[in-house]
């Protein structure tokens, strides 16, 4: 079976996007404590909950276009993303 889930995951600001084998790490907001869970996923277009530094008591709703990362990457978005079906927070914390 082909694997068709993407993971979601920050370290600080910085939020990596893996998919069969590849991963792609990009700046995020500054104050990024981290991403919470995935609301929707749209063919590249996501839906977050995120917790930041100023509003650690609540979840921030925030949105991630992949599709122009990649085109900066000269990845082709449509050969990416088509096999993915669903994205999944995987939480990892570097240790110091």
């Amino acid at each position: 079976m082909v694997n068709s889930k993407a993971l979601l995951s920050n370290d600080g600001e910085y939020i990596s996007f893996s998919f069969n084998g590849r991963t792609i790490r990009f700046k995020g907001p500054y104050s990024l404590v981290r991403i919470a869970r995935v609301k929707e996923w749209d063919n590249g277009y996501l839906v977050v909950d995120a917790v930041y530094s100023h509003s650690q008591d609540k979840l921030v709703e925030d949105y991630i276009d992949m599709v122009p990362i990649l085109e900066n990457l000269y990845i082709d978005p449509k050969l990416f993303l088509k096999p993915i079906k669903s994205v999944e927070v995987e939480n990892v914390r570097a240790t110091a």
